[in-house]
């Protein structure tokens, strides 16, 4: 059976994982995240796609991003994953696949998650036991959300802007939540959207994506549907 094509929509939040082949490493040295950086700042800006947040794992990438067209997030993606293997095998000697396929996607709903979406690509290298605290993991994007350094490149979320009237109260109240985040419900519901692929939000926003998709989106409980009222008298 073809698979299914991924479910891309303009103005809306994806996160996006792209894996090592066998959880092999993407990552030799800090040469090569520096490379996959500048490739990810280049073409975002060629393909029109807003990068919100990202980390650099030894074997994987986390990214926050939002596509202008159709089209933009998966020529970026193409782009920056051709360009890249073609540098990291000619600079280290070595041929063939590097990705664990097709990158992952998964849209989520902004007011409730977007923010959420960002604490959770943050803490990543902190539950894989590699930092005691976000801050002290160079290659993501907390530090410029939280004061430490500048990414120009970087394009804040609206409701990033809406935490604070100045840049330190900002940096503070996202600071605050991201500490206050592991073991959070939304944090738990984000693992489970992004392990399953699957769309996260209300019900308006999933059936407001599965209208424009033409197929379900989110994952269903096992079963038959529940009944309406309307159903039963019928």
């Amino acid at each position: 059976m073809a698979r299914q094509p991924r479910l891309t929509v303009p103005g809306f939040p994806h996160h996006v994982i792209q894996r090592g082949n066998n959880r092999q490493a993407i990552f030799l040295d800090d040469e090569d995240r520096r490379r996959w950086l500048e490739l990810l700042r280049e073409q975002a800006a060629i393909h029109g796609v807003a990068v919100h947040a990202y980390v650099l794992m030894d074997n994987h990438v986390h990214l926050l991003l939002v596509p202008e067209t159709q089209d933009g997030l998966p020529r970026m993606m193409q782009s920056i994953g051709r360009l890249y293997v073609r540098g990291f095998n000619r600079r280290h000697g070595r041929t063939g696949t590097l990705w664990e396929g097709r990158y992952r996607s998964t849209l989520i709903e902004a007011e409730r998650y977007l923010l959420a979406g960002m604490a959770y690509i943050d803490l990543n290298p902190v539950r894989a036991g590699m930092v005691a605290a976000p801050a002290d993991f160079p290659w993501s994007s907390h530090a410029h959300y939280v004061g430490l350094r500048q990414e120009a490149w970087l394009s804040p979320h609206a409701l990033y802007w809406a935490m604070g009237n100045t840049p330190f109260a900002r940096e503070q109240a996202y600071a605050k939540l991201v500490q206050g985040a592991p073991g959070s419900r939304p944090q738990a519901e984000l693992a489970k959207a992004v392990h399953s692929r699957s769309a996260l939000g209300n019900s308006a926003f999933i059936a407001d994506l599965e209208e424009v998709a033409m197929r379900p989106v989110a994952v269903r409980r096992p079963g038959r549907p529940r009944r309406t009222a309307s159903s039963a008298d019928a």
